[in-house]
């Protein structure tokens, strides 16, 4: 199920673009502390789950978050038997607004197929 951490939502000046409250459910705009203590690398998310897809986007000032983080950011959106995804189109379709950024998507019309395990 899809979900936000509520005590990350950027509390935003109305005017902004990203400005949402609690009352936008899981749409808006989130600062996540570092995933490691030793890190000040904070993870910036955009979550939405408009169009029958639960989205995230996972960004940082200065590189794209590691798989470890991305792991973070999914475990804090989704419960942890959820399959999301990190889809990489054709090159026609690439949109790069953001050079640090990754996306996780969930589609909530159907599930995902998922290899056999073996291949995992």
């Amino acid at each position: 199920m899809f979900h936000v951490p509520e005590q990350y939502r950027l509390i935003l000046p109305k005017s902004d673009p990203y400005h949402t409250t609690k009352s936008d459910g899981n749409n808006g705009a989130f600062s996540l502390p570092p995933y490691l203590a030793l890190s000040k690398l904070r993870i910036m998310v955009i979550a939405s789950d408009g169009e029958g897809w639960e989205h995230v986007s996972a960004s940082t000032k200065s590189r794209c978050p590691t798989w470890e983080e991305m792991c973070y950011v999914k475990d804090l959106f989704w419960d942890g038997e959820d399959c999301v995804v990190q889809y990489h189109p054709a090159k026609e379709h690439y949109v790069n607004n953001h050079p640090y950024t990754l996306h996780l998507w969930r589609s909530v019309a159907f599930k995902f197929p998922i290899p056999p395990m073996r291949m995992v």
